[in-house]
C-alpha cells in the first residue's frame, strides 16, 4: 500500500524559501521504526505524522535523528495540508494533540495562525564552550528555557555573520541555541537564527517554536504584544507573533512544493 507524503515550505509565501517539512496523514498509527525511517529518508528538519484522534489529529514531529516536543513550521505545514487536501473544511479549525498538549491552528486569509504555549527564558550563565562555539565575543544577554539557550548579540550584522562551530555546539546539552538581535530593518522587530546540531540540524531555516521564547523576550524589551520577525537563515522566513497571556500566536504562510507516494 502506498502512502501520500507532501512537502511544504512553511513561514514563506514562495517556493524554496522558509522551512521545508514533510507531512504524512495516516488512517491509523504507523510502526515507530517505519516513521523514523521515513524521517531519515526525507532528511528534512522535520517530518510530521498525523492520525485522526479525539475530534482532531494526533501529531508527532521527527527529525532525521530524534522526536521533538514542539515544532512550529511542521505544524504550519500540517495544517496547510489538512486544508489543501480536504481533510478539513476551509474554515474549520485544526486541532492537534501533541507532546506539548492541544495545539490549535486557524486560517486567516493567506496566513495560518498557531496557538502555542509561551516558553519563557530566564537569565542563565553560558556554558564555557557556548559563546566561543558561536563566535560571539560578548553577549548582550544569555538565557535558557526548557528547550534552548537564547543569546542576544549586539546587531543584526553580527548575527548574520555568525559561522558557528557545530561540532562543539553539538555537545551543549539542550535542544538548540537561539541567537537574536534587534532588526536593522523597519519591516521587522527582531531577527534570529537557530542552531540545533545536537538534534540533527546544524541550522534550522525557520523555527516556529523558538518564537515561543523570542516573542515574550522581545515583547518585554520593546513594549509590544504584536511583532513581526525574520529568521535570517540562508532560506529565510517571516513569523508574525502575538502575545496572549501565557500563549503565543504564531502566524506563517505555506506553499506546497511536492507531493509523492511512499511505496516502502
Amino acid at each position: 500500500m502506498s502512502v501520500r507524503i507532501v512537502q511544504v515550505d512553511a513561514f514563506t509565501n514562495r517556493p524554496f524559501a522558509g522551512n521545508p517539512a514533510a507531512v504524512c496523514v495516516l488512517p491509523a498509527p504507523a510502526p515507530e521504526e517505519w516513521m523514523r525511517n521515513v524521517a531519515r529518508e526525507m532528511n528534512l528538519s522535520e517530518t510530521a505524522f498525523l492520525t485522526p484522534h479525539d475530534g482532531g489529529f494526533h501529531l508527532r514531529w521527527l527529525t532525521p535523528a530524534v522526536e521533538v516536543d514542539l515544532c512550529g513550521h511542521a505544524t504550519v505545514a500540517s495544517a496547510h495540508v489538512l486544508w489543501e487536501d480536504g481533510h478539513l473544511r476551509a474554515g474549520q479549525q485544526a486541532r492537534f494533540h501533541t507532546r506539548s498538549g492541544l495545539l490549535l491552528a486557524d486560517r486567516r486569509g493567506d496566513w495560518i495562525e498557531l496557538d502555542f504555549p509561551a516558553k519563557l527564558v530566564a537569565p542563565a550563565e553560558a556554558p564555557p564552550e557556548l559563546l566561543p562555539a558561536l563566535g560571539v565575543a560578548r553577549a548582550a544577554f544569555v538565557g535558557k528555557n526548557v528547550f534552548d539557550y537564547l543569546v542576544e548579540v549586539d546587531s543584526e550584522a553580527a548575527l548574520r555573520a555568525l559561522d558557528p562551530d557545530h561540532s562543539t555546539l553539538r555537545k551543549v546539552p539542550v535542544r538548540g541555541v537561539i541567537v537574536t538581535a534587534r532588526s536593522a530593518s523597519p519591516e521587522f522587530d527582531f531577527v534570529s537564527r537557530f542552531f540545533a546540531p545536537g538534534s540533527g540540524i546544524d541550522e534550522d531555516p525557520v523555527t516556529g517554536s523558538s518564537h515561543c521564547a523570542l516573542a515574550p523576550y522581545w515583547g518585554e524589551r520593546l513594549g509590544k504584544t504584536s511583532m513581526t520577525a525574520f529568521q535570517a537563515s540562508a532560506r529565510g522566513g517571516v513569523v508574525r507573533t502575538r502575545l496572549e497571556g501565557d500563549r503565543v500566536i504564531l502566524g506563517g504562510q505555506a506553499v506546497t512544493v511536492m507531493t509523492a507516494e511512499l511505496l516502502a
